[in-house]
């Protein structure tokens, strides 16, 4: 199993980024997938999360109105929209999958994690 992240950058705040995760090697539509970031010297933090289907979603409250998460069951890929980025949303954004159905909230408990993307949002 293979999430191979990208879109990330460099970006004056403000501004937007679209990040992609494409996956291979699993039945995509099985998968719940999540998007979580890790600053320099901060704990790994959740950040959105979507169903089977892109139905459900949630986020972590201080992305609510900014990012969207969507995904492409055809294309294996998911996708984070984020607007008006903010110099704290700054970190390495990793993508993740999970089996199944039950629903992992703000856990990190995934079974498949790519290799991040950096993104750096300026003042």
């Amino acid at each position: 199993v293979q999430l191979q992240a990208s879109g990330g950058g460099v970006v004056q705040a403000g501004g937007s980024l679209r990040l992609s995760c494409a996956a291979s090697g699993v039945t995509f539509s099985n998968y719940i997938m999540g998007w979580f970031r890790q600053a320099p010297g901060k704990e790994r933090e959740f950040v959105a999360v979507i169903g089977l289907n892109g139905v459900r979603i949630d986020y972590v409250d201080s992305v609510k109105g900014r990012f969207t998460i969507s995904r492409d069951n055809a294309k294996s890929t998911i996708f984070l929209q984020m607007n008006s980025l903010k110099p704290e949303d700054t970190a390495v954004y990793f993508c993740a999958a999970r089996y199944g159905r039950s629903w992992p909230g703000d856990s990190s408990n995934y079974s498949y994690w790519g290799q991040g993307t950096q993104v750096t949002v300026s003042s």
